[in-house]
Protein backbone atom coordinates (compact mmCIF):
# COMPACT_ATOMS: atom_id res chain seq x y z
CA UNK A 1 0.00 0.00 0.00
CA UNK A 2 1.52 3.21 -0.81
CA UNK A 3 1.11 6.67 0.60
CA UNK A 4 -2.11 7.19 -1.75
CA UNK A 5 -4.11 3.89 0.11
CA UNK A 6 -3.28 4.84 2.98
CA UNK A 7 -4.72 8.33 3.15
CA UNK A 8 -7.81 6.41 1.38
CA UNK A 9 -7.38 4.30 4.87
CA UNK A 10 -7.99 7.51 6.78
CA UNK A 11 -10.76 9.06 4.86
CA UNK A 12 -12.89 6.39 4.49
CA UNK A 13 -12.21 6.16 8.46
CA UNK A 14 -13.16 9.49 9.10
CA UNK A 15 -16.00 9.28 6.29
CA UNK A 16 -17.56 6.92 8.59
CA UNK A 17 -17.13 8.41 11.96
CA UNK A 18 -18.96 11.25 10.35
CA UNK A 19 -21.87 9.38 9.14
CA UNK A 20 -22.22 7.58 12.00
CA UNK A 21 -24.59 7.97 14.49
CA UNK A 22 -24.73 8.54 18.17
CA UNK A 23 -26.99 7.60 20.61
CA UNK A 24 -27.24 10.57 23.00
CA UNK A 25 -30.82 10.84 24.39
CA UNK A 26 -32.81 13.88 22.57
CA UNK A 27 -31.56 16.63 25.34
CA UNK A 28 -34.96 18.95 26.48
CA UNK A 29 -34.62 21.51 29.46
CA UNK A 30 -36.69 20.31 32.60
CA UNK A 31 -39.45 22.72 33.37
CA UNK A 32 -38.38 25.29 36.18
CA UNK A 33 -39.62 24.32 39.23
CA UNK A 34 -40.56 27.79 40.53
CA UNK A 35 -43.29 30.71 39.79
CA UNK A 36 -43.15 32.85 36.62
CA UNK A 37 -43.71 35.80 38.83
CA UNK A 38 -41.63 37.15 42.30
CA UNK A 39 -43.94 37.40 45.25
CA UNK A 40 -46.60 40.13 45.67
CA UNK A 41 -44.35 42.20 47.42
CA UNK A 42 -41.04 42.62 44.76
CA UNK A 43 -42.93 45.22 43.23
CA UNK A 44 -40.76 46.82 39.72
CA UNK A 45 -38.48 49.36 40.67
CA UNK A 46 -37.32 52.47 38.76
CA UNK A 47 -33.81 53.63 38.33
CA UNK A 48 -31.46 55.50 36.47
CA UNK A 49 -30.59 51.72 34.53
CA UNK A 50 -34.01 50.68 34.52
CA UNK A 51 -33.71 49.54 30.62
CA UNK A 52 -30.71 47.45 31.39
CA UNK A 53 -31.18 43.74 33.12
CA UNK A 54 -28.77 44.02 36.98
CA UNK A 55 -26.68 40.82 35.22
CA UNK A 56 -25.73 42.87 32.18
CA UNK A 57 -24.91 45.84 34.40
CA UNK A 58 -20.80 45.92 34.93
CA UNK A 59 -19.58 45.92 38.33
CA UNK A 60 -17.22 49.15 37.68
CA UNK A 61 -20.50 51.26 36.70
CA UNK A 62 -22.85 49.86 39.98
CA UNK A 63 -20.26 50.80 42.61
CA UNK A 64 -19.07 54.16 42.01
CA UNK A 65 -17.03 54.43 45.31
CA UNK A 66 -13.32 54.48 44.20
CA UNK A 67 -11.94 52.85 46.90
CA UNK A 68 -14.08 50.42 46.58
CA UNK A 69 -13.53 49.57 42.64
CA UNK A 70 -10.08 50.09 43.50
CA UNK A 71 -10.10 46.43 45.97
CA UNK A 72 -12.51 44.57 43.52
CA UNK A 73 -10.12 45.24 41.20
CA UNK A 74 -7.05 43.73 42.89
CA UNK A 75 -9.58 40.69 44.39
CA UNK A 76 -9.89 39.90 40.75
CA UNK A 77 -5.93 39.88 40.06
CA UNK A 78 -4.87 38.33 43.44
CA UNK A 79 -8.17 36.29 44.85
CA UNK A 80 -6.38 32.67 45.50
CA UNK A 81 -10.34 31.16 44.85
CA UNK A 82 -10.26 32.46 41.58
CA UNK A 83 -6.89 31.89 40.55
CA UNK A 84 -8.63 28.02 41.87
CA UNK A 85 -11.35 28.32 39.51
CA UNK A 86 -9.55 29.57 36.25
CA UNK A 87 -7.08 26.53 36.68
CA UNK A 88 -9.84 24.29 36.77
CA UNK A 89 -11.40 25.74 33.46
CA UNK A 90 -7.84 24.95 31.69
CA UNK A 91 -7.47 21.64 33.14
CA UNK A 92 -11.42 20.86 32.34
CA UNK A 93 -10.68 22.47 28.86
CA UNK A 94 -7.29 20.35 28.64
CA UNK A 95 -9.16 17.08 29.36
CA UNK A 96 -11.54 17.86 26.61
CA UNK A 97 -9.28 18.19 24.13
CA UNK A 98 -7.55 14.84 25.39
CA UNK A 99 -10.95 13.03 24.26
CA UNK A 100 -11.49 14.78 21.66
CA UNK A 101 -8.63 13.81 20.34
CA UNK A 102 -9.84 10.40 20.46
CA UNK A 103 -11.89 11.34 17.54
CA UNK A 104 -8.78 10.81 14.93
CA UNK A 105 -6.30 8.48 14.52
CA UNK A 106 -2.82 9.56 15.92
CA UNK A 107 -0.53 9.45 13.24
CA UNK A 108 3.06 9.09 14.22
CA UNK A 109 6.57 8.16 12.54
CA UNK A 110 8.73 5.15 13.05
CA UNK A 111 12.20 3.79 12.27
CA UNK A 112 14.40 1.31 13.31
CA UNK A 113 17.01 -1.34 12.54
CA UNK A 114 17.81 -4.87 13.86
CA UNK A 115 21.27 -6.29 13.96
CA UNK A 116 21.19 -10.40 14.63
CA UNK A 117 24.03 -12.75 14.84
CA UNK A 118 22.34 -16.38 14.93
CA UNK A 119 24.54 -18.81 16.18
CA UNK A 120 25.83 -22.05 14.82
CA UNK A 121 22.67 -23.87 16.80
CA UNK A 122 19.98 -21.99 15.63
CA UNK A 123 20.33 -24.61 12.98
CA UNK A 124 20.50 -22.14 10.29
CA UNK A 125 22.04 -23.23 6.57
CA UNK A 126 25.26 -22.47 5.87
CA UNK A 127 26.00 -20.83 2.68
CA UNK A 128 28.51 -22.60 0.09
CA UNK A 129 32.20 -21.76 0.94
CA UNK A 130 31.16 -21.04 4.80
CA UNK A 131 33.43 -22.61 6.75
CA UNK A 132 31.28 -25.31 8.66
CA UNK A 133 33.02 -24.02 12.45
CA UNK A 134 31.89 -20.58 11.56
CA UNK A 135 28.87 -18.35 13.03
CA UNK A 136 26.48 -17.77 10.05
CA UNK A 137 26.56 -14.17 9.17
CA UNK A 138 24.73 -11.14 10.50
CA UNK A 139 21.19 -10.70 9.79
CA UNK A 140 20.03 -6.29 9.30
CA UNK A 141 16.73 -5.46 8.39
CA UNK A 142 15.93 -1.73 8.01
CA UNK A 143 12.47 -0.30 7.84
CA UNK A 144 10.89 3.45 8.37
CA UNK A 145 7.10 4.49 7.84
CA UNK A 146 3.88 6.28 9.23
CA UNK A 147 0.55 5.19 10.46
CA UNK A 148 -1.82 5.16 13.56
CA UNK A 149 -2.24 2.00 16.15
CA UNK A 150 -6.08 1.06 17.48
CA UNK A 151 -7.83 3.48 15.88
CA UNK A 152 -11.36 3.15 17.04
CA UNK A 153 -14.04 4.20 13.95
CA UNK A 154 -16.74 5.78 16.18
CA UNK A 155 -19.87 3.80 13.86
CA UNK A 156 -22.14 4.21 16.95
CA UNK A 157 -20.66 7.58 18.84
CA UNK A 158 -19.08 6.33 22.07
CA UNK A 159 -16.10 8.63 21.58
CA UNK A 160 -18.43 11.66 20.29
CA UNK A 161 -20.65 11.38 23.20
CA UNK A 162 -17.31 11.21 25.53
CA UNK A 163 -16.49 14.21 23.73
CA UNK A 164 -19.55 15.97 24.17
CA UNK A 165 -19.82 14.78 28.05
CA UNK A 166 -15.98 16.42 28.38
CA UNK A 167 -17.25 19.98 26.76
CA UNK A 168 -19.38 20.31 28.60
CA UNK A 169 -17.87 19.95 31.87
CA UNK A 170 -15.64 22.36 30.43
CA UNK A 171 -18.23 24.64 30.10
CA UNK A 172 -19.52 24.23 33.30
CA UNK A 173 -16.30 24.83 34.96
CA UNK A 174 -16.46 27.77 32.89
CA UNK A 175 -19.60 29.07 34.59
CA UNK A 176 -18.24 28.10 37.80
CA UNK A 177 -15.61 30.59 37.33
CA UNK A 178 -18.00 33.19 36.68
CA UNK A 179 -20.06 32.36 39.72
CA UNK A 180 -16.90 32.45 41.65
CA UNK A 181 -16.25 35.55 40.02
CA UNK A 182 -19.31 37.44 40.86
CA UNK A 183 -19.54 36.16 44.70
CA UNK A 184 -16.02 37.34 45.50
CA UNK A 185 -16.88 40.44 44.07
CA UNK A 186 -20.17 40.58 45.99
CA UNK A 187 -18.24 39.49 49.13
CA UNK A 188 -15.54 42.43 48.73
CA UNK A 189 -18.52 44.74 48.55
CA UNK A 190 -19.79 43.60 51.74
CA UNK A 191 -17.02 43.50 53.70
CA UNK A 192 -16.46 46.59 52.36
CA UNK A 193 -19.34 47.88 53.71
CA UNK A 194 -19.05 46.27 56.94
CA UNK A 195 -15.77 48.17 57.26
CA UNK A 196 -17.11 51.44 56.56
CA UNK A 197 -20.25 50.76 58.73
CA UNK A 198 -18.12 50.12 61.49
CA UNK A 199 -15.98 53.11 61.12
CA UNK A 200 -19.20 54.99 61.24
CA UNK A 201 -20.06 52.92 64.86
CA UNK A 202 -16.20 54.15 66.20
CA UNK A 203 -17.03 57.59 65.18
CA UNK A 204 -19.96 57.44 67.03
CA UNK A 205 -18.39 55.58 70.40
CA UNK A 206 -15.85 57.59 70.35
CA UNK A 207 -18.06 60.94 70.25
CA UNK A 208 -20.25 59.72 72.76
CA UNK A 209 -17.72 58.59 74.87
CA UNK A 210 -16.17 62.22 74.83
CA UNK A 211 -19.67 63.70 75.37
CA UNK A 212 -19.93 61.39 78.15
CA UNK A 213 -16.07 62.76 79.56
CA UNK A 214 -17.11 66.35 79.29
CA UNK A 215 -20.31 65.22 81.29
CA UNK A 216 -18.46 63.60 84.06
CA UNK A 217 -16.33 66.40 84.59
CA UNK A 218 -19.11 68.74 85.03
CA UNK A 219 -20.44 66.21 87.49
CA UNK A 220 -17.44 65.60 89.13
CA UNK A 221 -16.77 69.32 89.88
CA UNK A 222 -20.63 69.76 91.24
CA UNK A 223 -19.80 66.58 93.39
CA UNK A 224 -16.59 67.85 94.94
CA UNK A 225 -19.15 71.59 95.36
CA UNK A 226 -21.44 69.32 97.34
CA UNK A 227 -24.25 70.11 94.59
CA UNK A 228 -24.66 66.07 93.24
CA UNK A 229 -24.55 63.18 95.06
CA UNK A 230 -22.60 60.69 94.66
CA UNK A 231 -24.75 58.52 92.68
CA UNK A 232 -24.66 60.67 90.00
CA UNK A 233 -21.50 60.24 89.76
CA UNK A 234 -21.08 56.62 89.55
CA UNK A 235 -23.62 56.52 87.59
CA UNK A 236 -21.69 59.29 85.22
CA UNK A 237 -18.65 57.06 85.16
CA UNK A 238 -20.59 54.13 84.67
CA UNK A 239 -21.93 55.48 81.24
CA UNK A 240 -18.44 56.96 80.48
CA UNK A 241 -16.63 53.28 80.77
CA UNK A 242 -19.59 51.92 79.08
CA UNK A 243 -18.93 53.69 75.87
CA UNK A 244 -14.79 52.83 76.41
CA UNK A 245 -16.12 49.70 75.89
CA UNK A 246 -18.50 49.86 72.74
CA UNK A 247 -15.51 52.09 71.30
CA UNK A 248 -12.88 48.84 71.75
CA UNK A 249 -15.75 46.60 70.22
CA UNK A 250 -15.83 48.62 67.50
CA UNK A 251 -12.40 48.82 67.07
CA UNK A 252 -11.67 45.30 67.46
CA UNK A 253 -14.82 45.12 64.21
CA UNK A 254 -13.09 47.27 61.87
CA UNK A 255 -9.57 45.65 62.24
CA UNK A 256 -11.39 42.37 61.56
CA UNK A 257 -12.96 43.66 58.60
CA UNK A 258 -9.87 44.87 57.38
CA UNK A 259 -9.16 41.10 57.94
CA UNK A 260 -11.47 39.95 56.00
CA UNK A 261 -10.62 42.55 53.09
CA UNK A 262 -7.31 41.28 53.12
CA UNK A 263 -8.16 38.06 52.51
CA UNK A 264 -10.55 38.70 49.92
CA UNK A 265 -8.31 40.61 47.58
CA UNK A 266 -5.57 38.30 48.11
CA UNK A 267 -2.92 41.30 49.01
CA UNK A 268 -2.10 43.30 51.76
CA UNK A 269 -4.48 46.73 51.05
CA UNK A 270 -2.36 49.66 49.52
CA UNK A 271 -1.78 52.82 51.59
CA UNK A 272 -2.22 54.40 48.32
CA UNK A 273 -5.87 53.90 47.69
CA UNK A 274 -8.18 56.41 47.00
CA UNK A 275 -10.28 57.74 49.85
CA UNK A 276 -13.94 55.76 50.24
CA UNK A 277 -16.88 58.18 49.37
CA UNK A 278 -19.43 58.99 52.58
CA UNK A 279 -21.33 56.01 53.66
CA UNK A 280 -24.10 55.52 51.73
CA UNK A 281 -22.64 56.35 48.55
CA UNK A 282 -20.73 53.23 47.28
CA UNK A 283 -23.25 52.39 44.44
CA UNK A 284 -24.78 53.47 41.14
CA UNK A 285 -28.44 53.39 42.65
CA UNK A 286 -30.58 52.32 46.24
CA UNK A 287 -32.44 50.18 44.23
CA UNK A 288 -32.32 47.10 41.07
CA UNK A 289 -35.21 46.62 39.08
CA UNK A 290 -35.37 42.25 39.38
CA UNK A 291 -37.02 41.74 36.09
CA UNK A 292 -38.39 38.45 35.29
CA UNK A 293 -37.25 35.11 37.18
CA UNK A 294 -36.81 33.62 33.12
CA UNK A 295 -33.99 36.50 33.51
CA UNK A 296 -32.16 34.96 36.26
CA UNK A 297 -31.95 31.40 35.20
CA UNK A 298 -30.81 32.78 31.37
CA UNK A 299 -28.45 34.96 33.41
CA UNK A 300 -26.98 33.04 36.78
CA UNK A 301 -23.72 30.96 35.81
CA UNK A 302 -24.71 28.39 38.55
CA UNK A 303 -27.98 27.78 37.02
CA UNK A 304 -26.41 27.46 33.22
CA UNK A 305 -23.52 25.53 35.48
CA UNK A 306 -25.98 23.03 36.20
CA UNK A 307 -27.85 22.58 33.14
CA UNK A 308 -24.30 22.08 32.06
CA UNK A 309 -23.80 18.99 34.32
CA UNK A 310 -27.18 17.78 32.99
CA UNK A 311 -26.40 17.99 29.84
CA UNK A 312 -23.07 16.73 30.23
CA UNK A 313 -24.51 13.20 32.19
CA UNK A 314 -26.90 13.17 29.17
CA UNK A 315 -23.99 12.72 26.75
CA UNK A 316 -22.63 10.20 29.06
CA UNK A 317 -25.77 7.59 28.36
CA UNK A 318 -24.64 7.83 24.27
CA UNK A 319 -21.57 6.36 25.47
CA UNK A 320 -23.23 3.64 27.37
CA UNK A 321 -25.48 3.03 24.82
CA UNK A 322 -23.28 2.40 22.08
CA UNK A 323 -20.65 0.13 24.64
CA UNK A 324 -23.76 -2.27 23.48
CA UNK A 325 -22.63 -2.37 20.08
CA UNK A 326 -19.40 -3.78 18.19
CA UNK A 327 -16.38 -1.99 17.97
CA UNK A 328 -13.78 -2.08 15.06
CA UNK A 329 -10.51 -0.55 15.66
CA UNK A 330 -7.79 0.07 12.74
CA UNK A 331 -4.22 -0.20 12.41
CA UNK A 332 -2.59 1.17 9.21
CA UNK A 333 1.00 1.97 8.16
CA UNK A 334 3.01 3.08 5.17
CA UNK A 335 6.62 2.49 4.41
CA UNK A 336 9.79 1.55 3.78
CA UNK A 337 11.86 -1.78 4.47
CA UNK A 338 15.09 -3.60 3.25
CA UNK A 339 17.47 -6.01 4.21
CA UNK A 340 20.30 -4.00 2.43
CA UNK A 341 20.45 -0.48 3.46
CA UNK A 342 20.83 0.86 -0.26
CA UNK A 343 18.09 -0.65 -1.25
CA UNK A 344 16.16 1.04 1.37
CA UNK A 345 14.86 4.41 -0.49
CA UNK A 346 13.62 2.18 -3.64
CA UNK A 347 10.35 1.15 -4.87
CA UNK A 348 11.14 -2.30 -4.37
CA UNK A 349 11.00 -1.11 -0.18
CA UNK A 350 8.03 -0.05 -0.51
CA UNK A 351 5.61 -1.88 2.09
CA UNK A 352 2.46 -1.60 3.97
CA UNK A 353 -0.08 -2.90 6.88
CA UNK A 354 -3.10 -2.84 7.60
CA UNK A 355 -4.97 -4.39 10.75
CA UNK A 356 -8.72 -4.09 11.28
CA UNK A 357 -10.04 -6.15 14.65
CA UNK A 358 -13.69 -6.34 15.50
CA UNK A 359 -14.96 -6.24 18.92
CA UNK A 360 -18.68 -8.10 19.63
CA UNK A 361 -19.65 -7.81 23.57
CA UNK A 362 -21.41 -11.15 23.58
CA UNK A 363 -21.51 -12.06 27.68
CA UNK A 364 -20.48 -8.97 29.81
CA UNK A 365 -22.35 -10.24 32.58
CA UNK A 366 -24.61 -6.85 33.29
CA UNK A 367 -21.20 -4.55 33.44
CA UNK A 368 -22.66 -2.35 29.95
CA UNK A 369 -26.36 -2.74 31.43
CA UNK A 370 -24.99 -1.89 34.54
CA UNK A 371 -23.25 1.43 33.34
CA UNK A 372 -26.26 2.04 31.52
CA UNK A 373 -28.45 2.41 34.77
CA UNK A 374 -25.92 3.74 36.46
CA UNK A 375 -25.37 6.66 33.39
CA UNK A 376 -29.68 7.03 33.74
CA UNK A 377 -29.68 7.32 37.45
CA UNK A 378 -27.21 9.87 37.50
CA UNK A 379 -28.98 12.02 34.95
CA UNK A 380 -31.46 12.08 37.11
CA UNK A 381 -29.58 13.14 39.98
CA UNK A 382 -28.46 15.63 37.47
CA UNK A 383 -31.96 16.68 36.94
CA UNK A 384 -32.71 17.26 40.50
CA UNK A 385 -29.69 19.12 41.38
CA UNK A 386 -30.65 21.85 37.93
CA UNK A 387 -33.59 22.17 39.69
CA UNK A 388 -32.84 22.84 43.30
CA UNK A 389 -30.32 24.73 41.81
CA UNK A 390 -33.12 27.07 40.06
CA UNK A 391 -35.16 26.97 43.19
CA UNK A 392 -32.17 28.34 45.71
CA UNK A 393 -31.86 30.61 42.93
CA UNK A 394 -35.33 32.06 43.08
CA UNK A 395 -35.14 31.88 47.13
CA UNK A 396 -32.16 34.21 47.00
CA UNK A 397 -33.42 36.35 44.71
CA UNK A 398 -36.73 36.64 47.05
CA UNK A 399 -35.02 37.39 49.65
CA UNK A 400 -33.01 39.84 48.61
CA UNK A 401 -36.65 41.48 47.49
CA UNK A 402 -38.28 40.77 50.56
CA UNK A 403 -34.90 42.48 52.26
CA UNK A 404 -35.44 45.61 50.27
CA UNK A 405 -39.12 46.30 51.73
CA UNK A 406 -38.18 45.37 55.14
CA UNK A 407 -34.82 47.45 55.27
CA UNK A 408 -37.10 50.57 53.86
CA UNK A 409 -39.41 50.52 56.00
CA UNK A 410 -37.13 49.52 59.09
CA UNK A 411 -34.84 52.28 57.81
CA UNK A 412 -37.89 55.19 57.78
CA UNK A 413 -38.94 53.67 61.52
CA UNK A 414 -35.20 53.97 63.13
CA UNK A 415 -34.52 57.66 61.43
CA UNK A 416 -37.62 58.63 63.36
CA UNK A 417 -36.46 56.71 66.72
CA UNK A 418 -33.49 58.51 66.48
CA UNK A 419 -35.34 62.12 66.06
CA UNK A 420 -37.30 61.68 68.90
CA UNK A 421 -34.47 59.87 70.84
CA UNK A 422 -32.49 63.12 70.33
CA UNK A 423 -34.98 65.52 71.66
CA UNK A 424 -35.72 63.44 74.35
CA UNK A 425 -32.36 63.43 75.62
CA UNK A 426 -32.01 66.95 75.06
CA UNK A 427 -34.97 67.71 77.04
CA UNK A 428 -33.98 65.38 79.95
CA UNK A 429 -30.39 67.14 80.04
CA UNK A 430 -32.45 70.53 80.03
CA UNK A 431 -34.07 69.23 83.00
CA UNK A 432 -31.21 67.70 84.77
CA UNK A 433 -28.79 71.00 84.04
CA UNK A 434 -32.27 73.10 85.31
CA UNK A 435 -32.58 70.98 88.61
CA UNK A 436 -35.98 69.88 88.03
CA UNK A 437 -35.47 66.35 87.65
CA UNK A 438 -32.55 63.14 88.48
CA UNK A 439 -29.28 62.26 86.24
CA UNK A 440 -30.76 58.75 85.77
CA UNK A 441 -33.72 60.35 83.42
CA UNK A 442 -30.63 61.88 81.57
CA UNK A 443 -28.68 58.74 81.70
CA UNK A 444 -31.47 56.42 80.31
CA UNK A 445 -32.51 59.36 77.53
CA UNK A 446 -28.91 59.68 76.27
CA UNK A 447 -28.44 55.65 76.10
CA UNK A 448 -31.44 55.60 74.26
CA UNK A 449 -30.69 57.92 71.84
CA UNK A 450 -27.42 56.36 71.38
CA UNK A 451 -28.71 52.62 70.81
CA UNK A 452 -31.18 54.28 68.35
CA UNK A 453 -27.99 55.88 66.26
CA UNK A 454 -26.38 52.21 66.74
CA UNK A 455 -29.32 50.86 64.97
CA UNK A 456 -29.39 53.20 62.35
CA UNK A 457 -25.90 52.26 61.31
CA UNK A 458 -26.66 48.81 61.58
CA UNK A 459 -30.13 49.10 59.22
CA UNK A 460 -27.77 51.36 56.43
CA UNK A 461 -25.23 48.44 56.20
CA UNK A 462 -28.16 45.63 55.95
CA UNK A 463 -29.79 47.84 53.74
CA UNK A 464 -26.67 48.33 51.39
CA UNK A 465 -25.24 44.86 51.41
CA UNK A 466 -29.11 43.67 50.89
CA UNK A 467 -28.56 45.75 47.73
CA UNK A 468 -25.10 43.87 46.76
CA UNK A 469 -26.49 40.97 47.80
CA UNK A 470 -29.65 41.33 45.21
CA UNK A 471 -27.49 42.24 42.52
CA UNK A 472 -25.26 39.19 42.84
CA UNK A 473 -28.61 36.76 43.08
CA UNK A 474 -29.48 38.50 39.36
CA UNK A 475 -26.20 37.46 38.22
CA UNK A 476 -24.80 40.84 38.26
CA UNK A 477 -20.99 41.19 38.81
CA UNK A 478 -19.71 39.16 35.47
CA UNK A 479 -18.41 42.12 33.54
CA UNK A 480 -16.84 44.97 34.33
CA UNK A 481 -18.58 47.28 31.62
CA UNK A 482 -22.50 47.73 31.16
CA UNK A 483 -23.45 44.93 28.11
CA UNK A 484 -25.83 46.17 25.96
CA UNK A 485 -28.64 43.92 25.15
CA UNK A 486 -29.20 44.90 21.75
CA UNK A 487 -25.34 44.00 20.78
CA UNK A 488 -24.40 41.64 23.14
CA UNK A 489 -25.95 38.39 24.25
CA UNK A 490 -26.37 37.61 27.60
CA UNK A 491 -23.58 34.90 29.30
CA UNK A 492 -24.42 31.14 28.66
CA UNK A 493 -27.23 32.44 26.48
CA UNK A 494 -26.06 31.07 23.30
CA UNK A 495 -25.21 27.18 25.28
CA UNK A 496 -28.39 27.04 26.16
CA UNK A 497 -30.26 27.89 23.46
CA UNK A 498 -27.72 24.89 21.42
CA UNK A 499 -29.25 22.65 24.32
Amino acid sequence: MNKSSLRGVALGAITALVTGCTMIPHYKRPVAPVSKSWPSYATTSQSVMENTLAADLGWSEFFTDPRLKALIAIAIRDNRDLRQAAANVRRAQGQFDIQHAGLFPQIGGNGGAMFQGPSRAAGLSFAPGLDAGSNPPMFKYFNMGIGFSSYEIDLFGRIRSLSREAAEHALMQRENARAMLISIIAQVANAYISWLGDQEALKLSEATMNSQKATLDMVRARFEHGEADQLTLRQTETQVEQSAAFMADSQRRVEQDTNLLTLLIGAPIPDNLPPPRPFGQQTLMQDLPPGLPSDVLEHRPDVIAAEHDLKAANADIGAAKAAFYPRITLTASDGISSLQPHRLFTAAGTTWGVSPQLQVPLLSWGQNSGNLKASRAERNVKVAAYEKTIQSAFREVADALAGRSAYHYEGEQVDQLVTSSADAYRLAKMRYEAGTDSYLTTLESQRSLFQAQQWQIFVLVSKYQNLVTLYRALGGGWTEKTVQQTATASPGSSDRKKG
